[in-house]
């Protein structure tokens, strides 16, 4: 809304923004009312109504309301040629004139994604495009994968006074992105939820997974039954799947029923790795199995003397050069830690006994080597040389006293 002349002090009308073919209604209002004639010009300064009285002859406009305090007038299929300043004036002395600016916002017209690569290998990067033409004001496009927002990079051209918007998006697909929608979605004033969407296609190596049917749980003992199972999906499905022994032949009695690998009756030449291994158009996959085969189980003797057996299945990963991530390896060692635990407290008590037993014994031979080994031996002391009147007589003294000395023992031990 703007002022032109005579301050339009008296006049009131808004600005209108309006979609392109919808309908605009523009007002010319009087605040103090005086029975001056009010009149509605277009762009051109052409009279579109005086008073109630329309001189234009586009029928497109329509008198909605008349009165001396208001020209209401509506304006339908607005088109991108119909914006502009529209003037009210009231016939006063001074005259007076305002006007109001029609705004017309044009949605895009076409939403279109163009994808590079109609179906994907996993770890490529692929480029996507999402163009909206010829809209008004310049739209913002906005990427998202499923439900997660990813930033593109628009570029905005302007045809005459039209607007494409193109925003290109890199993605680098996983087989995680196989079937997941891109959305290109359209924030534009004229316009909500204008989207569109593509589906992901993406091709990936088989994944492989090895489990063991039979011992559900526990170890894998000779002469008892072996059954694995492999499972393997990919896209495309994986064409050919099959089991090897690792760096060795595959023993002749086991048998091979399509997925699955038996050995009825396990035996120490058993030992070693097996692997399942698929392949498609796109890499090869596979997961390994150490089987590690135990002695049968015996029958425990009682807990002061007890030696027990134990055996263990223990799952390693053997990666795949060509795989993205290492497969799995399952040992057939897994899962008996607690029994090794029982078994080594009861060891440890058993050879803390002996330590101590053995201590008891030391300390005896020792007391007993000391009490006979004690020695005696004798002195002799000289009588009255302490009161000698000199050395002289000391001497004879200590001869004489020599003869009559008491004999002293002392011991050792």
């Amino acid at each position: 809304m703007g002022f032109i002349s005579g301050g339009g002090q008296n006049l009131v009308t808004e600005d209108v923004t309006v979609v392109e073919g919808d309908v605009a209604t523009i007002s010319c209002r009087v605040k103090n009312s005086d029975d001056s004639v009010i009149q509605l010009l277009n762009p051109n300064r052409q009279t579109i109504y005086f008073r109630d009285f329309r001189p234009l002859k586009d029928s497109r406009f329509q008198l909605v309301n008349f009165s001396n305090s208001e020209l209401r007038v509506s304006l339908t299929n607005v088109s991108v040629s119909d914006e502009g300043r529209y003037f009210c004036q009231l016939y006063t002395d001074p005259p007076q004139e305002i006007y109001t600016t029609i705004t017309v916002l044009v949605p895009p017209r076409n939403l279109i994604i163009d994808i590079q690569k109609e179906i994907a290998v996993e770890g490529e990067e692929i480029e996507l495009n999402c163009t909206a033409m010829a809209s008004r004001p310049a739209t913002t496009i906005r990427w998202f994968k499923g439900n997660k927002e990813l930033r593109g990079k628009s570029e905005v051209e302007q045809w005459s006074d039209m607007y494409t918007v193109t925003s290109q998006l890199l993605l680098r697909v996983g087989r995680e992105d196989d079937g997941v929608p891109v959305i290109c979605l359209v924030d534009h004033p004229a316009v909500k939820d204008l989207q569109t969407q593509r589906y992901l296609e993406v091709m990936y190596k088989p994944e492989v997974r090895v489990s063991k049917n039979y011992p559900v749980q526990g170890l894998t003992r000779e002469g008892e039954p072996l059954e694995l199972s492999c499972s393997v999906f990919g896209k495309p499905q994986p064409t050919d799947m099959r089991w090897l022994r690792v760096d060795d032949e595959m023993p002749q009695h086991v048998v091979l029923s399509g997925t699955n690998l038996l050995i009825s009756n396990l035996n120490k030449t058993d030992n070693g790795t097996y692997r399942c291994e698929a392949s498609n158009v796109v890499g090869k996959s596979y997961e390994d199995y150490m089987l590690f085969v135990y002695d049968p189980p015996t029958t425990l003797p009682p807990p002061t003397t007890t030696t027990t057996t134990t055996t263990t299945t223990i799952p390693t990963t053997i990666a795949d050069t060509t795989a993205t991530t290492e497969p799995a390896v399952h040992d057939s060692r897994a899962g008996e830690e607690g029994s090794i635990r029982t078994v080594d407290h009861a060891v440890i008590g058993g050879v803390v006994a002996v330590v101590v037993f053995a201590m008891l014994c030391l300390l005896i031979i020792l007391g007993r080597y000391f009490a006979r080994h004690k020695g005696t031996y004798f002195t002799h002391e000289a009588k009255g040389a302490d009161d000698a009147a000199d050395a002289d007589t000391a001497i004879i003294n200590a001869e004489g006293g020599q003869n009559n000395s008491e004999e002293k023992k002392e011991y050792f031990i």
